[in-house]
């Protein structure tokens, strides 16, 4: 174990031995973000607003009414602001203070999210970043960090794949990665799901 999880089984044991936590009830609430509340329902959001014209554009007027709108709501939840990926410019959130981040739509941040060298790197050369998750952009396309915060929090919107016209919300949803809803990755193509 790394020392930080160390540290976390280490408080968790404290905290179970005083009273305080019951692994039960933490167990279950990291199973409903992790199985329930994760980035299945940002996927949705997302395939809505690639089918659906009049749902994307209140999405992106008002991401957090929009996302309501499905039933996904809740703590961290409150202020989200949706950013879209354009043919000219790339989107990539990152919380450099912390590790703010959309739950409800999101589930809980991938460790990476909340590490040092990402929050660090991804404001200062994102290509770089980027790469390192294996997407290439080409120079003429401009990279945009957004910096979430306890206010506010980002969702961005992939572009929508070529060929995925003839495809469902719900099919359209399975093209949708947690990473291309962060900005370092690109939502998926069809070919790369069984139809």
């Amino acid at each position: 174990m790394s020392e930080t999880e160390l540290r976390v089984r280490a408080l968790e044991t404290i905290l179970t031995e005083k009273g305080y936590v019951d692994p039960a009830a933490l167990d279950a609430l990291i199973e409903t973000y992790e199985t329930k509340v994760g980035p299945r329902n940002g996927a949705r959001v997302v395939a809505k607003a690639w089918s659906d014209p009049a749902y994307r554009q209140r999405l992106l007027h008002d991401a957090t009414a929009a996302i309501a709108e499905l039933g996904y709501t809740g703590r961290q939840g409150e202020h989200v602001v949706a950013v879209e990926n354009t043919p000219t410019t790339h989107n990539m959130v990152v919380c450099t203070l912390c590790s703010c981040y959309p739950w409800p739509v999101l589930g809980l941040p991938p460790v990476w999210y909340k590490s040092a060298p990402y929050r660090s790197r991804v404001v200062k050369e994102p290509r770089a970043v980027l790469a390192e998750f294996g997407v290439t952009l080409p120079q003429d396309i401009a990279i945009r960090v957004w910096d979430s915060t306890a206010e506010i929090r980002y969702l961005v919107v992939p572009m929508r794949p070529d060929g995925s016209d003839s495809l469902s919300e719900d099919q359209l949803a399975d093209l949708v990665t947690r990473d291309s809803m962060i900005g370092t990755g690109v939502a998926r193509s069809p070919s790369e799901i069984t139809v």
